[in-house]
């Protein structure tokens, strides 16, 4: 039989820098991106808040994100590691949710690595069937991570408590997340906003009022640096009611009105 490869599905492995080129508020703020990410540290520790959980983690930590899982990281500044970015459907047999495990098998750390490497050669040479040879490591580094013990992010049994701030998380990974406030977040969740606050608070450490801030000022900045739409066009689509209140939104978080966030990060690219 053929290998199955779609050819819709795209992998990359980069360093963990990658993941923030444009400054550390693009894995510390609270977000969703369109492709899965395989995160490997190979060096140093830090802090992750996963669709409704927070969790340290330090050397040989493996963390996968699937697309559309609202998450933030903070990254210690000796830390390194490398990411596995795919775009396209999710690749059996990774998982459909957001798992973290440390590999503590010095064999098993060796693999890993051997993966990483694999899929770095295979993409540079792009000799024949290089999609293929990749997804093939792909899927054994998906195998590596199922098997490694440990516990998804958000293990089955959830107090409710624990259950609201994952229901509340995964609205603002979706598009509506920049579109609704808070309250009726908590609205349409059967909740008050006071309740919800204090669920998000005691989970994650942070109000549900500032995990919204910060889901609207990474979609805010990124439309910034990544597109040519005027300020007014990215202030209705994020759902402000005026290009000046985004403006002011912008710059009291940022310290910088839009048009210079803009000019700055065009500036280093160059």
């Amino acid at each position: 039989m053929p290998f199955d490869s779609d050819p819709s599905r795209e992998f990359q492995t980069v360093p963990l820098a990658r993941l923030a080129p444009d400054g550390g508020w693009q894995t510390e703020l609270a977000h969703s991106r369109c492709q899965h990410l395989l995160i490997w540290i190979t060096r140093g520790q830090g802090r992750i808040f996963l669709n409704g959980e927070q969790r340290g983690f330090g050397l040989h930590s493996v963390v996968f994100i699937p697309a559309g899982t609202l998450w933030s990281a903070e990254f210690s500044r000796q830390c390194l590691g490398q990411v596995l970015m795919m775009s396209g459907p999710l690749l059996p047999p990774f998982p459909e949710q957001p798992v973290h495990k440390r590999f503590t098998s010095l064999q098993e750390q060796t693999r890993l690595a051997g993966h990483f490497e694999a899929i770095s050669r295979e993409q540079a040479a792009r000799e024949p069937y290089w999609h293929h040879a990749v997804q093939a490591r792909c899927e054994l580094a998906a195998i590596a991570l199922q098997r490694q013990p440990g516990t998804a992010a958000q293990p089955p049994g959830q107090p409710a408590a624990r259950r609201l701030c994952r229901a509340y998380c995964q609205r603002l990974a979706g598009l509506q997340g920049g579109q609704a406030t808070m309250a009726a977040h908590a609205e349409a969740l059967k909740v008050t906003p006071t309740h919800l606050t204090r669920v998000c608070k005691a989970a994650v450490g942070k109000t549900a009022a500032a995990l919204l801030t910060e889901r609207q000022l990474h979609a805010a900045r990124t439309l910034l640096i990544t597109s040519d739409l005027p300020v007014r066009d990215i202030a209705a689509r994020l759902g402000f009611g005026s290009a000046a209140y985004f403006t002011r939104f912008i710059s009291q978080h940022t310290g910088k009105p839009p048009s210079k966030l803009r000019e700055t990060a065009r500036s280093r690219s160059q």
